[in-house]
């Protein structure tokens, strides 16, 4: 499961499913940052940057997500609510359709996931200007947080974990937790998952299960104030 499955049922009410009724969480296996990256003729380096040229021109900037409804899409939109800024969502297919298009100017910026994102900004095709996350990102180091950066209180995170039916034995949550904890501490594994811009996790069936609450409450805020619905 991904962050869509606490998404969904407040941007599509008719989802055929209640996530904390026929499921249980087992465990968090990777997190990542999103990163904001903007096309390279932009002629903007840094947060404060991107949010003065958007004031001087407003209704000129666009972004990019990798489908509606997403955590980079609605990055985006929160990112807009807490800036004041307007851009054009632009919505594709993929996150490589949409470089494409950056590298080409025909789009302007782009919240994406770090894994992604991470081959085009170390080719210099895309410029990277601040993380999501509350703390910096080891693989860009350099980059400030967009909290650090002036836009206080924004967080946000891409997160893959696993979860079984709601019935499924307790012994047996217990065993695929411990199972998927011990792999993530494989220091090859570890390696492999940080060079791509993920973040090991392992927590607990009870951690993982409060932390979806959360992101759920987190994301239905953004999405009942924006008032933001996909058919």
């Amino acid at each position: 499961m991904d962050p869509a499955i606490v998404i969904n049922p407040t941007l599509q009410p008719s989802v055929p499913y209640d996530l904390f009724k026929q499921l249980t969480t087992v465990s968090i296996v990777t997190s990542s940052p999103e990163v904001l990256v903007v096309a390279p003729e932009l002629p903007v380096k840094t947060l404060a940057d991107l949010i003065a040229y958007g004031k001087a021109n407003p209704g000129k900037l666009t972004y990019a997500s990798a489908g509606a409804g997403g955590t980079i899409h609605l990055s985006g939109e929160l990112f807009k609510s807490m800036t004041g800024i307007t851009m054009e969502h632009i919505a594709y297919k993929s996150s490589p359709l949409a470089h494409i298009d950056m590298i080409a100017g025909q789009v302007h910026a782009m919240f994406d996931a770090m894994p992604t994102a991470l081959p085009q900004i170390k080719a210099n095709r895309l410029r990277a200007i601040a993380v999501t996350t509350a703390k910096r990102s080891p693989q860009l180091p350099e980059l400030p947080t967009i909290a650090e950066a002036g836009v206080p209180g924004f967080e946000a995170a891409g997160w893959f974990g696993y979860a079984a039916p709601a019935r499924t034995p307790k012994e047996i949550v217990a065993t695929l937790n411990r199972e998927i904890v011990r792999i993530l501490a494989l220091p090859d594994v570890r390696e492999r998952l940080i060079a791509q811009g993920a973040e090991p996790v392992g927590d607990t069936p009870e951690q993982f299960a409060q932390y979806i609450k959360a992101e759920a409450a987190k994301w239905g805020k953004v999405i009942k104030m924006l008032n933001l619905k996909i058919e």
